[in-house]
């Protein structure tokens, strides 16, 4: 079917006028629009979908969501026959999130299941530990994370608390491309809806503070300098809660960013990656003396810390760098409680750092590795349950949880636990960042570097396809003056080492479309298309041994001109 006469069935009674109107003005007028809005369908993959909102079939809007969550109910019909089934539904503070939240539930209620709708707007991890809290059949979050303004997005939960993966994820999507567009119920029954307010947020930080903090006498608590900022996002509505409730005590507030708004009208990118994002808080930290900064995305999963470094100045640690200083932390803690029995694990993914691997084997645990994104390592925790003891689990991009309590990254669980480090190294005449360095003196010093390539529209999807296919075709021989030893290829499930010319099967891991190359030095690079923005990502590793401080910051500079020295191999 071709795009035009695709733009043609929304032409029909099924789409209210407004829509109608626009199609017709696009076809009438040639517009560029018409080809970008439909020449496919906004793929529902398995967490769900996101995309920018708009009219078409390669849109978010009513009718697309109304497909998902069609989909999604007559799977849970199939699922749970004759039963009473439950959904929980939020919403982030992007615009139309709100009428997005209310249409999913419409079309819920219209299929007699019912609904527990939050009154405004919550992080998404508050989502996932009320599937779990109020025995749920599954959930609903509406967001883009830290998209543009123009984005939106739809991830479905299941029971668990976490994300959809293999089986359910494979066969709701069977069922949301059988539903058509005039089969979708949006008459919803408002007697089904259980509306959730403040009281949640309670039960949710009550049980962020009996997961996430480890000093009973707490430490420091008193004395530590907080700056967080929201950037507009939901965990205004936690955050500082949680902050106060667990006995912190100095807490800024960036005010202008505390507002809600899907515009983010103080940042170009609500993304707490990008320093730019944290520009005032950190503003805001010269001002107060602050000891410790904190930025939190829309829907309120991932974190971003900044941290006085060895010359006082406020430094923004990247992913990996939180995450490790996390993980040392929390099984330092349990092994001093004695909780480490041989049966514990920790979670972390392919393009994650791997250092995890050198931290688990320090302490005796377990580290289990899976694809990009929480949802895997949500699986983890429900495959291992009984047998194997969850204790922390983090990704490169900002994303950490600890204990299982929730089933996905949550941002507000590892704030509490990042300001106790904060206070404690404080009390201790420490710092958070000396606190990586001790921990790099003891494990090797990791590196990381991020490229993010991007290319919008039909043209870029094909150009980031043809990337991946010169990559896989002709894999680089040499990277950054050290020879390539292993090729890791996801989609085939493959792993070549070519010092022994042998190519051996991993079929531990799902297929996905990644490469990983690993250097004889321990160089990492990872390719990989973005599953959610139109960009292919290329996540760079290097690693060094380190003695002292002064050799931290010489390795600093060594490590960062060995990753500038891999993009330009790569051409990047």
């Amino acid at each position: 079917m071709t795009t035009l006469e695709k733009a043609k069935l929304w032409l029909t009674d099924t789409f209210d006028e407004e829509t109608r109107t626009t199609v017709q003005n696009w076809i009438d007028t040639e517009s560029d629009e018409l080809e970008d809005s439909f020449y496919r369908e906004l793929e529902f993959g398995t967490g769900g979908m996101r995309g920018i909102m708009g009219v078409g079939t390669n849109r978010l809007n009513k009718y697309t969501l109304g497909q998902a969550t069609q989909g999604l109910a007559n799977y849970l019909h199939q699922q749970f026959p004759n039963q009473e089934i439950k959904v929980a539904i939020a919403y982030d503070v992007r615009n139309n999130s709100k009428e997005f939240g209310k249409m999913c539930a419409d079309v819920l209620t219209a299929n007699g299941i019912k609904v527990l709708l939050f009154k405004n707007h919550r992080p998404t991890p508050e989502l996932s530990f009320t599937v779990r809290d109020k025995k749920c059949n599954a959930g609903i979050v509406l967001t883009a994370s830290h998209n543009p303004p123009e984005y939106n997005g739809y991830k479905v939960y299941w029971n668990d608390g976490a994300q959809i993966v293999p089986p359910h994820d494979d066969a709701i999507i069977k069922e949301v491309y059988s539903v058509k567009f005039e089969d979708i119920k949006f008459n919803g029954n408002d007697d089904l809806i259980e509306w959730i307010g403040d009281e949640q947020d309670d039960v949710y930080i009550d049980a962020c503070i009996e997961n996430s903090l480890y000093q009973k006498d707490k430490i420091g608590y008193e004395n530590l300098n907080i700056v967080f900022t929201s950037i507009h996002g939901t965990t205004y509505t936690t955050v500082p809660q949680a902050l106060r409730k667990a006995g912190f005590k100095k807490i800024d507030l960036v005010t202008e960013q505390m507002i809600p708004s899907g515009n983010f009208p103080t940042v170009e990118s609500p993304n707490p990656e990008e320093p730019a994002a944290l520009e005032m808080a950190l503003d805001l930290a010269r001002i107060v003396n602050a000891d410790i900064v904190i930025g939190t995305d829309p829907d309120g999963d991932r974190l971003g810390i900044a941290v006085r470094n060895l010359d006082g100045e406020m430094q923004l640690l990247n992913g990996n760098q939180c995450n490790t200083i996390l993980t040392y932390y929390i099984l330092d803690q349990w092994k001093k409680a004695g909780k480490i029995t041989g049966k514990e694990f920790i979670g972390s993914t392919i393009v994650t750092s791997d250092i995890f691997f050198d931290v688990a084997e320090k302490f005796g645990v377990d580290c289990k590795v899976g694809l990009t994104g929480f949802k895997w390592i949500g699986k983890m925790i429900r495959d291992f349950e009984g047998e194997e003891k969850f204790v922390c689990g983090g990704e490169e991009s900002f994303g950490f949880m600890t204990g299982d309590f929730v089933r996905d990254k949550d941002s507000c669980g590892s704030i509490l636990v990042a300001c106790e480090i904060a206070a404690w190294c404080k009390a201790n005449g420490s710092s958070m960042f000396q606190y990586m360095i001790d921990i790099y003196k003891d494990l090797g010093m990791y590196y990381e570097g991020l490229v993010n390539v991007v290319r919008k529209g039909r043209s870029g999807a094909e150009e980031i396809n043809q990337m991946m296919k010169d990559f896989r075709e002709n894999p680089p021989k040499e990277i950054a003056g050290s020879l390539v030893e292993e090729v890791k290829d996801f989609k085939e499930q493959t792993c070549l080492v070519l010092s022994k010319n042998e190519k051996k099967v991993m079929d531990d891991i799902p297929k996905s479309n990644v490469l990983i190359y690993y250097t004889q030095d321990g160089t990492k690079v990872c390719v990989r298309p973005s599953g959610t923005e139109p960009k292919i990502k290329f996540y760079v590793s290097v690693k060094d041994k380190i003695a002292s401080e002064q050799d931290f910051k010489d390795k600093l500079v060594s490590l960062s001109a060995k990753i500038d020295r891999v993009k330009e191999d790569l051409k990047l």
